[in-house]
């Protein structure tokens, strides 16, 4: 039992640490990473404040001061996490009265680039019909084998490549002046185009697939902010009605998401409805909310899912929304601080590591 109660203190130890590393503002992948997994921590927190409290908890002092920074750690963990569980307030309000010219459906997916099943997916597109389809780490083989959506979404930009930062986008809405860009890194592209809804407005659509911070794929987070931040200011500069989506490779409570949302006024439909996590769709206890949807003020949620898999290491998501013009005074729009724009502005400025 001495090596257990040796082992619970260690275990709740780098729990600790993992969740205060994320504290330090550092773009190098080793502080980044570890924003990832607040459920896991949260988790794992519980499981050592039970098991040691059950099995060694006294009235001595260090078994108090130790549970205490554990109740303490979880409780931070719970706070991060809170916005995106059901007790928490919508911030995009449900569509209570339906018009569908005014609505757009989108399906995201990451269909991971080795992955070769393609008839699932095009079974996903075609049992839940959206209006948009974006379909990501697309290569050649994906390009040439998803054709066959041209026929169903006559509006398409498609720019496989074998990198896995391909995209191809899909649309039996209008297309109006669609834009291939690469913001950051020649080799990573974004989309941007307006999409005009059956009622004649046009929006603003954003499609986005940064760099992780992981070994081996960007030693930094740098190029991913520095994306993300360009988009928002974008979006906020514009005052379109815009819709940002596609893998962020960051997750929904990590500071920097929280600045993207501030910096360009978008709001996540997911907060007080839930997680919905998207990857690692094959390991139940590593999935982390990678894929994403923001949406300005101007809209209100139809419908928002996580769908089935098709052999890809993500779950594609489904959202569906409406475009009201009452909305902009009916939702509150996020606004950034001075701190959050110098800091804005400092990831913007910073240069990308060689």
């Amino acid at each position: 039992m001495h090596s257990f109660n040796i082992a619970l203190q260690v275990s709740g130890a780098i729990i600790v640490i993992f969740s205060l590393i994320p504290l330090i503002r550092n773009d190098y992948w080793a502080f980044r990473v570890f924003e990832y997994p607040r459920l896991q921590k949260l988790s794992l927190n519980l499981i050592i404040i039970a098991a040691y409290g059950f099995f060694f908890a006294s009235s001595q002092a260090y078994d108090i001061v130790f549970l205490s920074i554990l109740a303490v750690n979880a409780c931070y963990l719970i706070y991060q996490i809170y916005p995106f569980t059901t007790f928490a307030a919508k911030t995009v309000l449900k569509a209570e009265t339906k018009n569908e010219d005014n609505q757009i459906t989108i399906v995201s997916s990451n269909v991971f680039q080795d992955n070769r099943n393609v008839a699932g997916c095009l079974k996903m597109l075609d049992k839940n019909d959206p209006d948009v389809v974006l379909l990501l780490e697309t290569d050649q083989f994906w390009y040439d084998n998803t054709k066959v959506l041209k026929e169903k979404y006559p509006y398409h930009v498609t720019v496989p490549q074998e990198n896995t930062y391909g995209m191809l986008l899909y649309s039996r809405l209008e297309l109006v002046d669609p834009q291939t860009r690469f913001l950051v890194d020649a080799e990573i592209p974004s989309i941007k185009t307006k999409v005009k809804l059956h009622s004649g407005e046009l929006i603003d659509l954003y499609c986005v697939h940064p760099t992780p911070p992981v070994p081996g794929e960007n030693d930094h987070s740098t190029e991913r902010d520095k994306e993300l931040l360009m988009v928002a200011k974008e979006v906020k500069e514009s005052g379109s009605p815009s819709i940002v989506v596609g893998d962020l490779n960051d997750v929904a409570w990590s500071y920097t998401t929280e600045l993207f949302t501030k910096i360009s006024g978008m709001l996540d439909p997911r907060i007080g409805r839930g997680f919905y996590n998207t990857f690692h769709a094959k390991m139940p206890f590593l999935r982390f909310p990678l894929d994403h949807v923001f949406c300005s003020t101007d809209f209100k949620l139809v419908k928002l899912s996580r769908l089935e898999n098709f052999s890809s290491d993500h779950f594609p998501i489904l959202i569906s929304l409406q475009y009201e013009q009452r909305a902009k005074t009916q939702q509150e729009e996020p606004q950034a601080d001075k701190d959050d724009i110098e800091l804005a502005e400092e990831k913007l400025n910073k240069e990308v590591p060689a």
